[in-house]
């Protein structure tokens, strides 16, 4: 089974817009409302990939039962622990060319020792050999930076892999937990290891940094460049094909959902990860937040390119 964990979800509302100006008033000329936060969209690409998830995390007030309702509506059950407050909502204000973005995101509510408590007792509860469970995004009021670290000591003692993708003082806690992969940025994994990242040398040298910082794997995304994967000593750079770009929002939540995939279904690291490029491209392509299909990632998988670096 695949898990996945949104400590601090959303309601994502995207306005589109002619143009983004600033002290006057915007109208929109169209609008759409997606389910938000990273461990949800990576759910929901998943599901369009046809592979069944559990999806799990915080969730409050009328918000998260919109949250509730429409994931399982797409066919992904539900797990959440409910808590005082209201699930935040994401604005996204995009222009009608795709070229320029505002997003706002809300804090979310405050998570108490108790709520902690129940999640924790939840993850211990499910955690089972082979299976695979992504920690994924930020982290609301009141949740400690040890947490991804405290989750992942946890299943992966029970067998289960663990892939993080989150950020900060979470991350760092988290890499000495040994996660079986995490997934920063190319700014995460600057800000992590205080080294250059300009050439893919420079970054296969920063992710061996963060490889000896606890994590398996290390997969570093690099937006439309595509992304390089550290595994054990070699490091593999997957080239992203060329998409006409509409909202790249989401697309690196789907490049997880991709090498998660990739991995379910028997494949090395390496073309797991041509996968999870295929997937993020994909999304990317999509207007809102929407996730790409399994047409598009099957056609767009063909134009990946591999080399090792």
């Amino acid at each position: 089974m695949i898990y996945t964990v949104t400590l601090n979800p959303a309601v994502d509302r995207e306005l589109l817009v002619d143009e983004i100006a600033f002290d006057t008033v915007l109208r929109a000329s169209a609008w759409r409302v997606d389910c938000g936060g990273k461990g949800f969209n990576v759910a929901r690409m998943l599901q369009s990939l046809g592979t069944s998830s559990v999806a799990l995390g915080f969730a409050a007030g009328k918000t998260g039962e919109l949250l509730n309702d429409e994931l399982q509506s797409l066919g992904i059950d539900t797990g959440f622990i409910w808590v005082e407050g209201e699930t935040r909502t994401n604005v996204s204000i995009v222009s009608a060319d795709h070229s320029h973005y505002i997003k706002v995101n809300e804090p979310g509510p405050t998570i108490s020792g108790e709520d902690l408590v129940k999640l924790m007792q939840k993850v211990r509860e499910l955690a089972r050999p082979g299976d695979s469970w992504v920690l994924a995004g930020s982290l609301p009021p009141g949740v400690p930076p040890s947490i991804y670290a405290d989750m992942t000591t946890i299943l992966q003692s029970a067998g289960a892999r663990v892939f993080l993708d989150t950020s900060d003082e979470a991350l760092r806690q988290a890499c000495r937990a040994n996660p079986f992969l995490i997934k920063p940025n190319a700014e995460e994994a600057q800000e992590l290891t205080g080294l250059p990242i300009n050439t893919p040398a420079e970054i296969a040298a920063a992710g061996k940094a963060i490889q000896a910082m606890g994590a398996g794997n290390v997969v570093i995304s690099l937006g439309k460049q595509g992304a390089l994967l550290i595994n054990g000593q070699r490091a593999w750079l997957a080239a992203s094909p060329e998409i006409v770009e509409r909202n790249p929002i989401g697309a690196g939540d789907s490049m997880v959902a991709g090498l998660v995939w990739g991995l379910s279904q028997g494949h090395g690291m390496p073309e797991a990860l041509c996968r999870g490029i295929a997937c993020g491209a994909a999304t990317a392509s999509q207007s809102g937040t929407s996730v790409g299909s399994l047409a598009q990632v099957t056609e767009l998988l063909k134009q990946v390119s591999l080399s090792e670096v």
